[in-house]
């Protein structure tokens, strides 16, 4: 395996683990009303009885989100323990999902949108398991402290653009599930959807065009200060 092939691989398991985080993320924040207030919706009846599981799921799933987010830093700087953690939150992460798609099912006769990030966190755990490989892990560099190969911030930036985009158009991809006697629950969290999303997608775009021109934020920072520094003093 070649140098290219090794960052190639890095930095899309790297996205993938930031977008999973993302997804979990939003499956926990998407199901508070169900857990906290089902009672409210007629058409949630059934769920009622069964709140305190879906409130046990919701919190472990934003935990397993947060630990993601933690994790996917992790994995940028090569963390040595960051591997592990990648694999032990990816299964948290497939352990509420499929809970929540089970009594989804059995009770309302529909697992969407959870199915989507239960099929989307078993895609990112099944190439998490194959750069385990003996041929492949000893060139993706995630156990070394120096970063391994290539610069974080391309898939640092490519992880949180996609995230950003992946949340600002939730309205769009969740709506339709989401939609509770003519009500779309969605449109409760649309300010820090938008704040968030649009966040995370400048931010990614910034460490991109950084990353284009071989640079750090820090160093960014760094020219930027002494560049006041000199107008100032001049």
């Amino acid at each position: 395996m070649t140098k290219i092939l090794a960052k190639i691989l890095r930095v899309v398991s790297i996205v993938l683990m930031g977008l999973t985080a993302v997804l979990t993320l939003l499956g926990g924040v998407g199901t508070v009303c169900v857990a906290w207030a089902a009672e409210k919706w007629a058409s949630l009846a059934a769920l009622v009885p069964y709140k305190p599981v879906y409130q046990v799921a919701t919190i472990i799933t934003l935990i397993a989100a947060l630990a993601g987010i933690r994790v996917t830093y992790g994995l940028l700087r090569g963390e040595k323990w960051s591997y592990v953690g990648a694999l032990v939150t990816l299964l948290v992460g497939l352990g509420t999902a499929g809970t929540k798609m089970y009594f989804s099912s059995m009770l309302r006769g529909s697992t969407a949108p959870t199915n989507f990030r239960f099929y989307f966190t078993t895609f990112t755990l099944l190439v998490f398991l194959l750069l385990r490989l003996p041929g492949i892990w000893k060139w993706v560099g995630f156990t070394d402290s120096s970063g391994g190969p290539g610069s974080p911030a391309t898939p640092a930036g490519l992880a949180l653009l996609l995230g950003g985009v992946l949340t600002l158009t939730t309205p769009i991809w969740a709506g339709p599930t989401h939609t509770i006697d003519g009500y779309n629950l969605v449109n409760v969290l649309q300010l820090p959807l938008m704040v968030g999303g649009g966040g995370m997608v400048l931010a990614g775009a910034t460490l991109l065009i950084l990353a284009g021109w071989g640079t750090s934020v820090s160093a960014l920072f760094r020219r930027s200060v002494q560049a006041v520094g000199r107008l100032a003093f001049s």
